[in-house]
């Protein structure tokens, strides 16, 4: 498997399950794909997010009909309590070569990862299916640890961009902008004052 990052806007993303399981994939997907959410039930976190919900019993729902469902999806995720029915899912999307994603069952071709993320910068973690609590926890901690990366994102921006009008070597442009990304007053700084970090980092490193 190889990491990718999708633009899955206009992309019809199918969910089976009505549970908290099915509510968290929900949920990541919702902001950017057209989700379908399939069950015989649906949770209240399920019911406030913006997609279509579609009542009905898996189990007692022929091939054909599932095969309809889930016609031109671009990922099908399997969230239902019974791992019988997420297989018999997962087989029907191989066939029809779709992106299938399984919850608690037979593997499928697509993991979804443990994201953090912010406004110009997004990290996945996977531990491809053996540890989703690791995954958790390297997320967390980069939550944590980066609570003011977007601000040096932006700063690195800035600062990147006058350099290269000051500075024509790109092996000193880049070893400038690393001490910076290392520089633990610059990052103390972001906390109080996007400002503050680069007139710091401008006296620091590039003398203004």
């Amino acid at each position: 498997m190889i990491p990718l990052f999708a633009d899955l806007t206009g992309r019809r993303v199918v969910i089976f399950g009505g549970g908290k399981v099915a509510a968290r994939k929900a949920a990541f997907f919702a902001k950017d794909a057209d989700v379908e959410v399939v069950s015989r039930s649906h949770t209240s976190a399920i019911a406030s997010l913006p997609l279509t919900r579609i009542t009905l019993d898996v189990a007692e729902t022929t091939d054909k009909k599932l095969g309809e469902i889930v016609k031109d999806a671009f990922i099908v995720i399997a969230a239902l309590p019974d791992k019988v029915q997420n297989n018999r899912i997962g087989k029907i999307c191989k066939k029809k070569k779709i992106f299938f994603n399984n919850a608690d069952g037979d593997s499928g071709d697509l993991i979804i990862p443990a994201v953090s993320s912010g406004k110009y910068y997004a990290v996945a973690v996977t531990t491809l299916g053996k540890s989703p609590a690791v995954s958790r926890f390297v997320r967390e901690h980069i939550d944590r640890k980066f609570a003011d990366l977007d601000g040096m994102i932006l700063l690195q921006e800035s600062l990147r961009r006058d350099l290269k009008r000051s500075e024509p070597l790109q092996e000193r442009r880049s070893a400038m902008l690393h001490k910076i990304i290392n520089d633990p007053e610059i990052w103390e700084a972001l906390v109080r004052s996007q400002k503050e970090a680069e007139t710091i980092a401008r006296r620091k490193y590039l003398h203004d």
